[in-house]
């Protein structure tokens, strides 16, 4: 079932999201505010909103909690990606002023929604151009290094995971990876490689991402838990 997006008067855009591995209904408030409302297969839609319902008074509190701790972005901030420098520049109108590896983006405050939303579509779009040179790559060296084999590979912009493997082992990768250190790049590029292998997480599939990445995989998917899957 596709997930349903609501939007309400007081909280905004919600995201409903029915999940085979949940057993109960949670609420997430994402970093641009959004909401995220996960169910199991056996609680109705009807009673996903009745649980939000409920909860409204809470999920507002913490919204204004999300944009009160929201980083500042000040004129003049450089922004390094993999393949490029951003710069935040001063200016009347949002736009993009790209010159090959240097890219200057313009707004008149950075910190107003509609700039913060514009600046997101720009840096995810730097992140896909970047993702879909890097990332096809890299996992081609590490299944061969390691002896693994998958199907197709590809690029989303996704804000539920990192990534992804099929039951047809067709690998999906999420172009917010950009934003990580290059460890942890290959982590989950190994960790998606094991599920070509092993579709669960059970002790099996710890144990052989472990050999994988010298007995260090939960420190790893720690490490990685410390980002977040949004661009700004």
């Amino acid at each position: 079932m596709p997930n349903k997006v609501v939007h309400f008067r007081s909280i905004g855009k919600v995201t409903f999201f029915r999940n085979r591995l949940s057993k109960n209904i949670k609420i997430s408030i994402k970093p641009d505010k959004s909401v995220l409302v996960s169910f199991p297969m056996f609680v109705s839609h009807r009673e996903a909103v009745d649980f939000l319902a409920k909860h409204e008074e809470w999920i507002m509190e913490n919204q204004q909690k999300t944009a009160a701790g929201r980083k500042s972005l000040e004129h003049g901030t450089l922004i390094n990606t993999k393949l490029h420098t951003v710069e935040l520049c001063r200016g009347e109108k949002n736009e993009v002023h790209p010159n090959g590896k240097s890219i200057k983006i313009y707004a008149e405050d950075f910190n107003t929604d509609s700039s913060r939303s514009f600046l997101g579509e720009v840096i995810a779009g730097i992140y896909r151009y970047e993702a879909a040179r890097l990332l096809p790559p890299r996992l081609k060296e590490l299944a061969a290094q390691h002896g693994f084999s998958y199907a197709k590979v590809s690029i989303r912009n996704n804000r539920r995971n990192w990534g992804s493997c099929s039951s047809r082992n067709n690998i999906s990768l999420n172009l917010q990876m950009m934003k990580l250190p290059d460890e942890l790049i290959d982590y989950i590029l190994l960790h998606e490689l094991v599920h070509t292998e092993i579709k669960d997480h059970s002790d099996r599939f710890w144990k052989r991402l472990d050999q994988l990445t010298h007995n260090r995989a939960k420190k790893l998917a720690g490490e990685v838990k410390k980002y977040t899957t949004y661009t700004i």
